[in-house]
């Protein structure tokens, strides 16, 4: 497993943007470059959803459909580090947004990530 801890969360009128860190530490059996990164999010009385995920080898993405052209995933492996770079955002984008790490392939699915940061806020203002 790897510990991380997300960072940049804030409040933001409705078009505006943001960029979420997500560092990761304390890699067990590997070097960051060997974990698949995905960001998810939680909004009050919602279940936890998929929202972007980087290879780990190139950081080529997916996306979930109602962020795709507004969100990009990045990775600087250097820095050990995993970037979520959120724009145009809306109302509905207000969540806890995660930070998960995985050994496996790219995957939609939470229960496939085995680390998770603690999460970090984004509330968007109408």
């Amino acid at each position: 497993q790897v510990q991380l801890v997300e960072s940049g969360g804030g409040l933001v009128q409705a078009g505006g943007s943001l960029r979420l860190s997500c560092a990761a530490s304390g890699a067990s059996g590997g070097t960051f470059s060997t974990y698949t990164m995905g960001w998810f999010r939680q909004a009050p009385g919602k279940e936890r959803e998929f929202v972007a995920v980087a290879r780990k080898s190139d950081g080529s993405p997916l996306y979930a459909d109602s962020v795709k052209g507004r969100f990009t995933i990045s990775r600087d492996n250097a820095k050990n580090t995993v970037y979520l770079h959120m724009n145009s955002l809306k109302p509905e984008d207000t969540a806890l947004y995660y930070c998960a790490a995985r050994r496996g392939l790219r995957s939609y699915y939470s229960v496939d990530y085995d680390s998770w940061g603690q999460g970090t806020q984004v509330t968007v203002s109408s």
